[in-house]
């Protein structure tokens, strides 16, 4: 059992991603997790991810704590996530992520990792 506070939490660049802070709550590093990782994501108003691209193998849940957080999928297809609200992804489903208000966004990120 390992547990962990919000003190404990390291930030860390997330490739893609931009006016956002992240930190890994959950992890291979972090408790020895070897089936998937968590994090909290806090994003700035404008604040969001590039598109990922379907060569991601892998799902990924998001589940907003507070604000809101816009995901668009490559059709264009918009969808506004609010606290207490979640969204998932299946592996090489792609996503676009912005905040699009006027206050921060903190959202629990869990990812799994790939197969070995």
């Amino acid at each position: 059992m390992v547990k962990r506070t919000l003190d404990e939490l390291k930030t860390y660049e997330a490739p893609g991603h931009f006016g956002m802070t992240a930190m890994r709550i959950h992890g291979k590093e972090e408790t020895g997790a070897e089936k998937f990782w968590v994090g909290l994501s806090t994003f700035l108003p404008g604040g969001g991810a590039e598109y990922a691209y379907e060569d991601n193998p892998l799902e990924k849940f998001y589940y907003v704590l507070e604000g809101e957080m816009t995901v668009t999928d490559k059709e264009g297809n918009r969808y506004v996530i609010h606290a207490g609200e979640s969204i998932s992804f299946k592996p090489f489903e792609g996503r676009y992520l912005k905040n699009e208000s006027n206050r921060p966004a903190v959202m629990l990120v869990v990812i799994n990792y790939p197969d070995k």
